[in-house]
């Protein structure tokens, strides 16, 4: 039966508990052991499926649809481990499956309370596969003394009890913040989040403390002294040129041995941190440099595109060179030319958004992609606004555009409300509920032999993960066809196309999926990797 890891925060939020947790993850793997990692929210949404990118980052999209947060992408490419909706669970879910119950006179009825009903419900989720794995590891969203994250704290709490200290281990993540008037760091908020942490029943086993200082040991001595943790339970978190070094700094600080320590695990073999070596190498050492400019509307927050730009990244260590990613906000285009901007990238991509701002300006730097032989990708939305363009300024088709933001003359872009998935009909209505109701999660899709597409994946049958509601229109496939933009990719029963591409282009690839979500600093996606070698290409050319 698996041993539980639980990772909380406190004193401010965003300190990388998820990056934390993966990399311990990913630690725990290279030793040889099982891992899962799971993702406890607090907040009363269902999902964050209809939250604001600026407010939430983006959301990542598992194989089975569950739309998740962000973390569990950092979970996947430190890991390799497929998430599914059974790692992410949010108050909202929680609360809604104990009134559920109630409804059902489930509770034979008896008062229904946060404990023991909530809590036992956030156990049970917690618990769920727990014997498939030698370690489950828990992030608490949040931070300590947040009231919603109350039943979370109280539920980790009772489980430490009911399994006993040599099955789970209790970290928790503070800020040590160097004061520059003073210089010198202060650990008096890592002392005061530990005691809000032990006031609710839970004593941390280690403490993770992120820095952007080193921290001196006779501060770790005072920390664990207030703190009731041992020295060597005291880890530095400092801040790293890139988050794929964490693996390697947090085993040399010892969080690993730590933690198998605390399970008393101490004749575990070491971990072959060898394939981290070679990504950081190839991170700090390129052979060259692409510049990619990234023409989106959620630039304001770059955790809006945080799968993408790690998927550009891992694009760059498969040819062995460095992307400098200019972040564009596309309305900009709407103003102003767009060569001024783009007169030096060496690709172009549009990745996928909602809604009618900033949409004008994507077309124009599709067009300008097109024109110029500049390599360009269009993931999902991006896709839309390549089928736009082509409609209006190839095939003639004047007022083409999607009725997502309209009612276009020609609806090169529409609303699909049936499609077929695991042998099932799915349906959605336009005007219904907007949470849960896309096409999400993994579809199969067919690949024309010979096409580009087919080349890059080196086969002509693939499955990627989709999140939309929008398709682009079968009726006008054939006439953007005979213009030279043709479908290289379709759903198996041939009714939604999946990609579409430019052949006589030196790379102009559009997707209705989000390759983004399955791509690993280890494992590249083949389309990043692909788009990323002919901006090498154009690159050499300038």
């Amino acid at each position: 039966m698996a041993r539980l890891i639980f990772i909380t925060g406190g004193v401010v939020s965003s300190l990388g508990k998820g990056l934390a947790s993966a990399a311990l993850g990913a630690l725990l793997q290279a030793r040889g052991y099982r891992v899962r990692l799971r993702k406890l929210d607090p907040y009363l949404n269902v999902d964050p499926g209809t939250m604001s990118p600026f407010q939430h980052g983006e959301v990542y999209v598992t194989d089975d649809g569950a739309e998740t947060d962000l973390d569990l992408g950092h979970y996947e490419r430190f890991t390799g481990v497929p998430s599914s909706k059974s790692d992410n669970i949010t108050s909202g879910r929680i609360y809604q499956q104990v009134i559920e119950k109630e409804r059902r006179g489930e509770y034979l009825g008896r008062t229904v309370q946060v404990i023991p009903h909530v809590t036992d419900m956030i156990k049970e989720f917690v618990m769920s596969g727990a014997d498939d794995v030698d370690f489950l590891l828990c992030e608490i969203g949040g931070t300590v003394g947040d009231i919603e994250g109350l039943p979370f704290f109280e539920a980790i709490r009772q489980l430490g009890n009911e399994l006993g200290r040599d099955r789970t281990c209790f970290i928790h993540l503070t800020l040590v913040p160097y004061i520059e008037t003073a210089g010198e760091l202060k650990t008096k908020p890592t002392q005061h989040s530990v005691k809000e942490l032990r006031g609710i029943g839970i004593q941390p086993d280690v403490l993770l403390c992120r820095s952007h200082h080193p921290i001196p040991d006779e501060e770790r001595r005072k920390i664990a002294l207030f703190c009731n943790v041992s020295p060597a339970c005291v880890i530095p978190g400092i801040d790293l040129s890139t988050i794929y070094e964490a693996p390697i700094r947090y085993h040399e600080q010892g969080l690993d041995t730590q933690v198998l320590k605390v399970f008393g695990i101490t004749d575990a073999p070491s971990p072959d941190l060898s394939r981290w070596n070679w990504v950081v190498d190839r991170v700090k050492n390129p052979e060259g440099e692409v510049k990619i400019a990234v023409v989106g509307k959620y630039m304001q927050v770059k955790d809006s595109y945080k799968s993408l730009s790690e998927a550009l990244t891992h694009g760059g260590l498969a040819n062995n060179v460095r992307v400098d990613m200019e972040w564009i906000d596309s309305e900009i285009f709407e103003r102003d030319d767009a060569a001024a901007f783009l007169e030096n990238v060496d690709g172009i991509l549009v990745p996928g958004g909602f809604g009618e701002r900033g949409t004008q300006g994507k077309i124009e730097a599709v067009r300008f992609a097109r024109e110029r032989g500049v390599p360009f990708f269009g993931i999902c939305y991006g896709l839309h606004m390549a089928v736009i363009e082509a409609a209006r300024d190839l095939a003639g088709l004047e007022g083409a555009g999607t009725t997502e933001i309209g009612r276009p003359r020609h609806s090169v872009i529409g609303l699909m409300t049936e499609w077929t998935k695991d042998n099932r009909t799915e349906t959605r209505a336009e005007g219904g509920d907007l949470g849960g109701t896309m096409r999400l999660g993994a579809y199969p899709a067919i690949l024309s032999p010979g096409s580009r597409v087919a080349e890059v994946y080196g086969s002509t049958e693939i499955s990627e993960r989709h999140r939309h509601r929008y398709e682009v229109n079968v009726g006008y496939v054939r006439q953007l066809g005979e213009h030279g933009f043709a479908v290289s990719g379709w759903s198996p029963d041939r009714r939604l196309p999946e990609i579409m591409e430019i052949p006589d282009h030196p790379w102009f690839i559009g997707v209705q999926f989000h390759p983004e979500l399955k791509s690993r600093p280890f494992d590249p996606h083949p389309l990043f990797a692909s788009f990323v070698a002919a901006a090498v290409r154009q690159s050499r050319l300038v």
